[in-house]
Order: structure tokens, then sequence, then C-alpha cells
């Protein structure tokens, strides 16, 4: 029998039929069923890349580089690469990711499945925007080179197809350039939303990057993170923090109405004095990839992560409202995240990132009581035109997921055959 497989958040607790670990770029023979699932270092929030039925193919063995264009900033890297490893290489010879999520433990190959956004979104787009071109392999054996230009349709539906139409073996990546390893961050706190969104259309023309932390049970103060990549002149490297564990799975989750409280309290004060500064890009971009295994103190019950985005038509009162809710349930979050994405169009059939501001939160898995408030945060959502995200995603009602994403029916034209997801199994019922 197969070991359990569980995705970052341990939901759903699925175990494959069979788990193949690639090394090589080629599709497992003689196996005793038909329908693949791909996983890379399983850091999403759901089942998107765990299955129940089929073979899990693990691509972490497919971490190689192969071609390093330092003048020009074009790298070529096989899917299962970290993008960690990426920086490590990166960064010191001056370039960096043109766009990157809040961890950078997850695969190239994860990163275009789900066309992963970072703080940068309103300058930069998604990560689908800046892969050049990539290789899918399919189940027939054949293998297509995919990009803007060449096999286009079948780019787009592979950009944010989380996983469906087939294996992508490599992929080219364009980089931006950068001058030392160093950000020039600036700190602004907000009193409530009205305060948030003064705030964040005045900083978002001067800061490439921004991103909020919001206190979800209040009126809905915050901290606004703000920071730009530093210029060639502004040294000394500031040091390096130090790196934490959480040494062992907690019986209880950590995360309770007394804790969240207090630790909003004591966080929102500590950070609303406005300071500037340098910092390192890890602490800035990946502040939690600095704290091993941190999901553990949700306990082993583990947790969900909500996430969604609101047109700009709705944001304000979408924001507000959902807030609300969650502030009248008591259960609230540590890691509650408010930013606002720019216009410009993601490229996959798929896409999650959209004009508007998007809202994600962590909440421990408390059972009946977390579902009750999911679907009073659904009928939110589906109200005011916001969409969830899938790669964020253990609970989604299909009906939900098929009238967030009307293109699922012509996508689904371009899905391997012998690819599937416990996800799209589960939302396209």
């Amino acid at each position: 029998m197969s070991s359990l497989y569980l995705s970052w958040n341990r939901l759903p607790h699925l175990r494959p039929a069979e788990i193949h670990s690639l090394d090589m770029p080629v599709l497992p023979k003689r196996i005793s069923t038909s329908v693949f699932t791909v996983q890379g270092n399983a850091r999403s929030y759901g089942d998107v890349c765990l299955t129940e039925k089929g073979v899990l193919l693990k691509t972490l063995g497919l971490n190689k580089f192969i071609s390093f264009d330092r003048k020009n900033g074009i790298l070529q890297c096989y899917a299962g690469t970290k993008l960690s490893d990426i920086l490590a290489l990166v960064v010191p010879h001056g370039w960096f990711l043109s766009t990157t999520p809040g961890t950078a433990l997850i695969t190239v190959g994860g990163a275009i499945a789900n066309d992963v956004h970072g703080k940068n979104h309103h300058v930069a787009g998604t990560f689908g925007h800046h892969v050049n071109k990539m290789e899918l392999l399919r189940s027939d054996g054949s293998r297509l080179i995919l990009s803007p230009q060449e096999n286009k349709e079948l780019f787009t539906a592979t950009v944010g197809g989380l996983g469906l139409t087939g294996l992508i073996t490599w992929a080219e990546i364009q980089l931006m350039p950068i001058h030392n390893p160093l950000m020039w961050t600036e700190n602004r706190s907000f009193r409530d939303l009205d305060e948030y969104w003064e705030l964040n259309q005045a900083m978002q023309p001067l800061w490439p990057c921004s991103a909020s932390w919001i206190d979800c049970l209040s009126s809905g103060r915050g901290v606004m993170f703000l920071g730009r990549h530093a210029s060639a002149v502004e040294q000394p490297f500031p040091s390096v923090g130090h790196n934490w564990r959480v040494p062992f799975e907690m019986p209880l989750s950590l995360v309770n109405n007394l804790s969240v409280k207090v630790f909003n309290t004591l966080y929102y004060h500590k950070n609303r004095t406005n300071k500037t500064g340098l910092t390192g890009y890890k602490p800035f971009f990946y502040p939690l990839d600095g704290i091993y295994d941190w999901n553990r103190i949700y306990g082993y019950r583990g947790f969900y992560q909500y996430q969604c985005v609101f047109p700009p038509h709705s944001e304000k009162e979408g924001i507000r409202k959902l807030l609300a809710a969650i502030n009248h349930s008591g259960q609230g979050s540590f890691l509650a995240v408010l930013k606002s994405f720019g216009d410009i169009p993601s490229i996959g059939m798929l896409s999650f990132p959209r004009a508007g501001t998007t809202l994600a939160l962590d909440f421990p898995n408390k059972g009946d009581v977390t579902s009750r408030l999911f679907s009073r945060l659904d009928a939110i959502v589906n109200e005011y035109q916001g969409v969830l995200y899938p790669g964020k995603d253990a609970r989604m009602p299909g009906s939900l997921f098929r009238s967030h994403y009307p293109q699922w029916e012509a996508f689904s034209a371009f899905i391997d055959s012998k690819f599937s997801s416990h996800f799209w199994e589960r939302v396209t019922k």
C-alpha cells in the first residue's frame, strides 16, 4: 500500500494508488493505473496535487539546471527545480525572479501550473508572463514546445492549468536585473479599511512591491509592507537572520481566538510606527521560509487557507463584508494578507490573478464550525463577483468553481486524458 501524501496544510488525507519519483523527464511504464497527478514540493494548500485513484508523480528529482545566460538573464531548468535553488544561483550574478510568491520552496513546474503571483503583480503580472517557453510531455509520448508563439493555445492552457495538460519537463524563464541582494523597505500602518484604500492608492504607483497584513478580528487595521530592490550604492549588507523550526506537530492547534487576538494586537503595535530601511530579500519576500515546519502549529487536524479576489467595482464592500463575517465568527487568522492586483491580464485560461483586491487567510480545521464559516464566506464572494483560488483550495464547492471559472469547459479540451487530480474530479462532477 502506498504512503499517505499531504499538501502543506495537511488536508485532505489521501492515499494515491501508486507513487513514482521522477529523476528523468519520462513517464513511468508498467503501472497498474493510467491516471497521473503531478506533485512538486507539496507546498500547495489543498488537493490540486493529490490523488487517491491514480499515480502520484513526484518531480523533485527533476531539479537540474540546463543553461543560464548571465548576460541576458535567461534561465533554463527542469520543472522540479525549486525557486530557492534558482535564487542561490542567479542572485550573485545580479539577477532575480521577475515575480515570486511568498515561499521560495515551490518548484518551477508548480509555479507555472498554478500561475503564482507575488507582491509586484501590479507591475509584473504573474509567473506565466515570464515563461519564455517550456516542454510538455503528453501521455502518448509526444513532446511539445509551448510558448506565446508556438502551440499558443496549449501554452495558455498549461499556464495555470493545475498540472492537467501533461508533464512540464523543463522551462525557460526571464529573470530581472538587480544590483545586490538587498531590499529597500517601508512599513505603513493603517487604522481601518478606509485608510487602507487611501494608502494603497498613494503607494502602489511609487513602490513595485506591496502587500498588507490585516487584523481580521478588528475593523480593518493593519500594516502595509512596501519594497523595492536596492540600488548599487546602498551598502553594507545587513546581517542574515536566524532560521527557526517548529520541533514537532502540536496535538492541538495553537491558533485559537485568544492567541490570535493577542498576536494581532502585539503585531500591529510592533509595526504601527512607520519604518524604512534595508533588509535582505529573504525576510521581505519569504518571511515564513525562515520558520521550518511552521504548518505544525495547526496540529494534526491541519488548516485551510481561504483566498479570494474581488473585482474593482465590488472590492471595498466585498472585503468589508468578508472581514465582518470572520470577526462575527470569532475564527481569526494570524496570517491575513490583503493585496491589490494590477490590471495586467493573466495568460492562463484558469489563472486566478485578475484586477481587484485579494485576501488570503489561514484557519485551523475545526470541522463543522469551519465549514459553516466557509459557507458564509462563499456566499459573500459569490454575491460580490469574487473568485476563489484553486491552488489554495481543499473544499471549494464544484458549483462555485464552475461559475467562477467559466472557461473550464473550453479548458477541458486541452487536458491530457491520462492526467487528473482529486481537485479536478471534485469540482467537475
